[in-house]
């Protein structure tokens, strides 16, 4: 088993034992200030989630945070999933 599914197999472990699904699921996520990055972090939320923004100090970066409502741990997890792709994305 690699790190990443290891990783990912834990993750579901732990989400399926703290929530009880249907649930609402904060993700937070931080990206270099770059307008194709944050379009692509942006298309990763439904129209119907709550997302706020907030630029670093700096300006270099942006807090990305977004709760939704998940059906499953898969779901969840699938969705970080989809995040890593995008270069540079710190998923916390």
């Amino acid at each position: 088993m690699s790190k990443r599914d290891e990783f990912y197999s834990k993750l579901k472990t732990t989400l399926n034992k703290n929530h009880s699904w249907p649930s609402v699921y904060l993700f937070k996520f931080i990206i270099p200030d770059e307008p194709d990055k944050f379009d692509r972090v942006q298309k990763l939320f439904d129209a119907e989630a709550s997302v706020s923004y907030k630029k670093s100090r700096k300006g270099n970066f942006i807090s990305i945070s977004g709760k939704e409502m998940m059906m499953s741990a898969e779901d969840v997890i699938y969705r970080y999933q989809k995040a890593e792709k995008i270069e540079g994305i710190i998923m916390l």
